[in-house]
């Protein structure tokens, strides 16, 4: 039977790894297809009881209950096969970020994760030579709530290949913390909670455990100084970091695209539901002048919106690198949205290529809209999911644009769009209907293409199309005879 001993030392390095647990990765939406890792320095590792100080102003601090693999020796370019033999023990940590900085990162977690105390490890240090890896368990409560509970059995990057992927280009050496990942269940916390991380062996001879790494959380008192990133927070930060829009108290989604109301939208061309728009005095819900990938092919969504400006290099230095606004609009992406983005109808340059397309349409999205360009056309083409645009175009975005916000009200085609606004396309065009008045305008709609119908077979009967069309008196009885 092992003996856990205290964990000890400020490591050299702590590595940590955005996706890992199923459980997570679904809740996230996005599967990577090998592992990405951002550095924390070795000044944010605390001990057990520390406490962690939420910054001044911040409003999203998470915890992610972790296992944190500890390096035995130094090793450069060893295989999966032999990494494990390379870990001399594992921990318990606690990555924790403060999302309210997450945008001024680009990706690199360094002010978001990197703060004083943000990772907690210990208390104790289980011997790696006397358990499986796959064996492993780790549990988070927050004042004494479980939370968190998942084991290592089936991950998508097993520990020996995060390590051994790790060595082909740095060396490794003894008390570097490899952070493995956080299974579903992260969540933001405030001053006056207590969180703890546990992990453990549970079928391994005496279920050893690392103990219970205590993390109160403390409101901090000194405000964050304006010669830096300030918080900055919005509702997609928001759900990521409670791990849910219900979870952070948004409202759900308008839940209002049934697969019944989306069939009665698509039994009606967009041109009957303009002129029905037009009756309610909503001549201006059209995005004008685009043309689609897929024109046999009906696009009904919700619309989700990101906005462009004008390129100016500096502004495209601080914004347009890294997980940018653009990259988040296409990753968080679900059923039934439709990506509608503002270009300003700049079309010399390419606003949305064939790799972001395809996570778009991985997603499950409903459809792309841009009044920009599009680069990779053909192969943009070849994906099932219709993109409406302005023309093909080679170059890159930072030829023209910086990708800077999401989710506001912005201008595509000479229209408005909201989020949550209905989007119809057809080989017509593109139309905006306001989610409030979606389901009368379809079923007045529905009726005016039934008149019309009626109305065609009266013309290719002969008829003229005085007191027809539209219908006088007359003309609405033998159509509500014709109806029965």
């Amino acid at each position: 039977m092992q003996h856990p001993t205290p964990f000890t030392g400020t490591p050299g390095k702590v590595i940590a790894l955005h996706l890992n647990y199923p459980s997570r990765i679904a809740q996230r939406g996005r599967t990577p297809e090998q592992p990405s890792y951002f550095l924390k320095p070795g000044t944010s590792v605390s001990a057990s009881g520390t406490p962690i100080e939420r910054p001044a102003g911040t409003e999203l601090l998470a915890f992610e209950g972790e296992i944190a693999l500890i390096i035995g020796r130094s090793i450069r370019r060893v295989t999966p096969e032999d990494a494990w033999a390379a870990v001399s023990g594992v921990t318990a940590a606690n990555d924790f970020g403060v999302y309210d900085l997450r945008y001024a990162d680009k990706g690199s977690n360094l002010k978001s994760k990197g703060g004083d105390g943000f990772t907690p490890l210990g208390p104790a240090v289980i011997n790696a030579a006397d358990i499986q890896a796959d064996a492993l368990r780790v549990r988070t409560w927050v004042n004494g709530e479980l939370v968190q509970e998942d084991t290592t059995a089936d991950l998508a990057f097993p520990f020996g290949r995060l390590v051994a992927d790790l060595s082909q280009l740095m060396t490794l050496e003894p008390g570097d913390v490899i952070l493995t990942g956080t299974p579903a269940g992260s969540s933001v916390v405030q001053p006056g909670d207590v969180v703890e991380v546990e992990v453990d062996a549970p079928t391994a001879p005496g279920a050893p455990s690392t103990g219970r790494l205590v993390t109160p959380v403390v409101a901090g008192t000194v405000a964050m100084a304006g010669y830096g990133a300030a918080p900055r927070i919005d509702d997609l930060q928001r759900a990521e970091a409670w791990g849910s829009a219900e979870a952070a108290g948004l409202p759900a989604s308008t839940g209002i695209l049934t697969d019944e109301l989306k069939a009665k939208i698509n039994s009606v061309g967009t041109a009957t539901l303009s002129s029905q728009l037009r009756k309610r005095g909503l001549n201006n819900v059209s995005i004008d002048g685009l043309r689609s990938t897929r024109p046999g092919m009906r696009m009904v969504g919700l619309a989700r919106t990101l906005r462009f400006i004008p390129n100016r290099e500096d502004l495209f230095i601080s914004h347009g690198g890294g997980y940018n606004a653009q990259k988040r609009a296409f990753d968080s992406l679900r059923p039934d949205d439709v990506l509608v983005i503002e270009a300003r109808g700049e079309t010399g340059t390419g606003t949305v290529g064939d790799i972001l397309a395809l996570r778009a349409q991985v997603n499950g999205a409903a459809g792309l809209v841009t009044d920009g360009g599009v680069r990779d056309v053909a192969a943009v083409t070849a994906l099932a999911m219709p993109t409406y645009f302005a023309n093909a175009h080679p170059a890159v975005l930072g030829r023209k644009h910086v990708p800077w916000d999401t989710d506001l009200t912005i201008a595509c085609g000479g229209a408005a769009v909201q989020p949550g606004d209905v989007i119809v396309g057809d080989a017509d065009g593109v139309l905006v209907i306001p989610p409030g008045l979606i389901e009368e305008v379809v079923a007045e709609a529905i009726e005016q293409e039934h008149e019309e119908t009626f109305i065609a077979e009266m013309v290719a009967a002969g008829e003229g199309v005085d007191g027809l069309y539209p219908m006088n008196a007359s003309w609405k009885e033998r159509y509500r005879e014709w109806l029965k």
